[in-house]
């Protein structure tokens, strides 16, 4: 989702939490979201929203073009929607390889439901977020598409500082939503008469989903209107706390890893974070509590990648035990036979053991003081071994692997000027 001035403020929000939550809402926004590991497909959204009584489209899923035609005639609707099954985003405009152009159809004839699904299931669709070759599509959701008079937007998340531009109601979580918060906000969202008040009772809903599964936020866009006075989620995004897996079993349980990336996986069973983009320079992040087994699997991953042609590790934090990664690292170089230039940058508890280990361990590894001097240290190594190898190279280009807590590893991009 595009980034703008309600995205930033979300961005600074990231790092802290309190004991309340907020509601947020305005006629048109955009919300940056967190990356998350549980990936739920649109139609298992919208289940959960229906199973805690809030207004979605009614729908069917298929995963046959027999039972695509067979939903649209139970739907007995006026104008039915068919939706290609996939994470990624801009559906709609996506083409599948079967040579049919857009994720997203409206018919008014069920047979043509079933003709379309015949060219969805089971071709990749690719899209502007998807990889070259898309996405398998193995599931389609059959829905009634209803006219939309009016719409908005609506989040409930995490406390957080908002831009002025978004209206902000902070919910105390031992009290809930109370009545006159929830028609405060339907109407700062322009619902107006009988609307307001269902307009209040689905923001009570969607709160009540938001706690039932552990949330850490619901978006709903849009929540809009209907020309029969209906107020309808339209569409929804859900992101979960990864922490309460352990009691969220059935929420888990519909966790869809066809589109995860095998390394991404990979990298999960070990409480690591990777993500990577087009790049030749790769960089190891801490996080709190970091094992040493952590530290060598990273390694393992990193240096698994052929476009890996050096790598830069950049620890720093007053909690990090520098000696525990130092152990980590020269295990991984001597176990895994590392063969690209090493710069690490430690800062944290018992540095100086961390730093006598790597100095004692005989290995080619560079030392650097700080973030700068390890980035112009790895691309200089890296460079210098392109211009031996060929002078017409290019610079090394960026890729990141993002961390998250406790531990992670990750791309680092050349600085500018380097």
């Amino acid at each position: 989702m595009a980034a703008s001035m309600a995205s930033q403020a979300a961005a600074r929000g990231l790092r802290t939490a309190t004991s309340k939550h907020a509601l947020l809402d305005k006629l048109k926004c955009t919300w940056l979201s967190p990356r998350r590991w549980l990936n739920l497909q649109e139609y298992q959204s919208k289940k959960l929203m229906q199973e805690s009584g809030v207004a979605v489209q009614r729908f069917y899923v298929a995963d046959t073009a027999s039972e695509a035609l067979e939903a649209a005639k139970r739907l007995n609707a006026k104008e039915i929607v068919l939706k290609a099954q996939i994470l990624a985003g801009g559906r709609g405009k996506g083409v599948f390889d079967s040579g049919l152009k857009g994720g997203v159809h409206l018919t008014k004839d069920p047979a043509v439901v079933g003709e379309l699904a015949n060219k969805m299931l089971g071709f990749n669709l690719t899209t502007k977020q998807t990889p070259k070759d898309g996405v398998k599509v193995k599931t389609v959701m059959v829905a009634e598409a209803l006219d939309i008079t009016r719409e908005t937007y609506f989040a409930i998340l995490m406390d957080r500082s908002c831009n002025e531009l978004i209206f902000k109601e902070a919910i105390d979580i031992f009290e809930g939503v109370r009545d006159d918060q929830a028609l405060c906000m339907a109407a700062n969202l322009g619902f107006k008469g009988p609307l307001q008040r269902q307009a209040a009772d689905q923001i009570k809903r969607l709160y009540d989903l938001f706690l039932k599964v552990d949330a850490t936020q619901v978006e709903v866009n849009p929540l809009g209107e209907t020309p029969e006075g209906q107020v309808v989620c339209f569409d929804a995004k859900i992101n979960f706390d990864d922490n309460a897996e352990f009691r969220q079993k059935a929420v888990f349980a519909m966790d869809d890893m066809t589109e995860s990336d095998p390394t991404e996986m990979e990298a999960a069973k070990w409480d690591l974070k990777y993500i990577g983009l087009d790049g030749n320079i790769a960089c190891f992040v801490n996080g709190a509590g970091v094992k040493e087994r952590q530290v060598y699997e990273a390694f393992k991953l990193l240096t698994a990648d052929p476009k890996v042609e050096a790598i830069l590790v950049n620890i720093f934090g007053g909690i990090v035990n520098c000696a525990i990664i130092a152990n980590g690292i020269t295990k991984a170089c001597r176990e895994l036979e590392l063969k690209v230039p090493l710069v690490v940058r430690l800062e944290g508890t018992n540095v100086n053991e961390a730093k006598r280990i790597l100095t004692e361990s005989g290995l080619p590894i560079t030392a650097a003081e700080n973030l700068d001097d390890a980035a112009r240290k790895a691309v200089a190594c890296h460079q210098e071994i392109e211009n031996s190898q060929c002078n017409s190279v290019p610079p090394p280009t960026p890729t990141f692997i993002l961390r998250s807590a406790p531990s992670a590893f990750s791309y680092t991009c050349r600085p500018p000027g380097l």
